[in-house]
């Protein structure tokens, strides 16, 4: 994030504290817009260019896992491949030394001539059976070194499937990176054509929208009123409570910065159940709970595309990294829409 950006969203921060009622639309100054645009319009275009901008994010943060994973098993297979090749090696060897004890074996005499010229016929049978389990040993040298071979080919096919997967993925992160930064790119475009009292009103409009949300969905009674967290949920939530005041970082999981799923994901590993990397699948693969049975501890997931999450902290409170610009901080849990809840812990 550019040092512009920075310093226009705190200008806006700090002229919204000052503001104590909302600027009517029709007094904002539209000194770069033709077309006269209201606060509304504004805010509508802003959520959506920071929402494109996460969910570019949590794809971005969702190849990373997949490369993460690529890079592991493809430092796996080329171990197993070096191992195999060893291996390899040694059968090679036990083969040559078959080769030569063959070919000195052809001139001597065969176990049951040997048997008919013994003075001692018990000594020639455990000579025989000596012989027969040398013979054993041979096949089973053989046997070892085409399995070897096959091996080894087929880990060195694996290991060059791998690494083509691992290039393809670091190939589709770098496209996606790109992304998030054009959709941040039009976030500081937008927020640059407009004047300091434009972004103290935009601020304060927001602001007033989403208290009258938090009313609602307190009036409806559909938050439920448990306030005892399991005990990892409480030191995911502690953990979390700690990272307060730090910035937002789109890709980031700590432990200076963060983005929304890093900052979950990170305070459940530190509670001892790690947790998938993204938003989105943390809300596939979580066990759901509705609101009426919320916690603290659990995830609040947000959007329909399921692009947002935060912990609820309880008494209708999350902690969440916002986006772009701000830092960790407690919010309402109607900051935005409402998707769902996960429980990482749940059954």
């Amino acid at each position: 994030m550019s040092g512009r950006l920075v310093r226009l969203v705190c200008t806006a921060a700090m002229a919204a504290q000052a503001a104590l009622t909302a600027v009517p639309a029709a007094a904002v100054p539209e000194p770069r817009e033709p077309v006269h645009r209201t606060l509304s319009d504004l805010l509508t275009d802003l959520q959506r260019l920071y929402r494109e901008a996460e969910r570019a994010t949590e794809t971005y943060n969702a190849t990373d896992e997949k490369l993460r994973a690529q890079r592991a098993e493809a430092t796996r297979l080329e171990a197993a491949l070096a191992r195999a090749r060893l291996a390899l090696q040694d059968s090679r060897g036990a083969a040559g030394r078959l080769a030569r004890q063959q070919y000195q074996a052809t001139s001597t005499i065969s176990p049951y001539v040997r048997l008919l010229l013994a003075r001692d016929p018990q000594h020639a049978l455990d000579q025989g059976h000596v012989i027969g389990q040398l013979a054993r040993e041979r096949a089973e040298t053989v046997d070892r070194l085409t399995g070897s071979e096959h091996k080894a080919d087929e880990l060195a096919r694996k290991a060059r499937t791998a690494l083509d997967r691992q290039l393809s993925l670091a190939r589709q992160q770098k496209r996606q990176r790109d992304d998030v930064r054009d959709r941040l790119a039009d976030v500081e475009e937008l927020l640059a054509s407009l004047t300091p009292e434009q972004l103290a009103a935009l601020a304060e409009f927001e602001k007033n929208g989403v208290d009258q949300a938090q009313r609602r969905l307190v009036a409806s009674g559909a938050l439920g009123t448990d306030d005892k967290p399991s005990d990892r949920g409480d030191r995911a939530l502690r953990y979390a409570a700690r990272q307060l005041g730090k910035p937002y970082e789109w890709g980031a999981e700590g432990p200076r910065t963060y983005d929304c799923s890093g900052l979950t994901s990170r305070a459940w590993s530190h509670a001892g159940t790690p947790i998938p990397r993204t938003s989105q699948e943390q809300w596939a693969r979580l066990p759901r709970v509705p609101l009426s049975g919320l916690r603290p501890g659990d995830l609040v997931i947000y959007y329909p595309e399921a692009t947002h999450v935060a912990i609820y902290e309880g008494d209708g409170r999350v902690i969440q990294a916002p986006r772009t610009g701000e830092r960790v901080k407690v919010s309402p849990i109607a900051s935005h829409p409402i998707l769902g809840a996960v429980r990482p812990d749940g059954d």
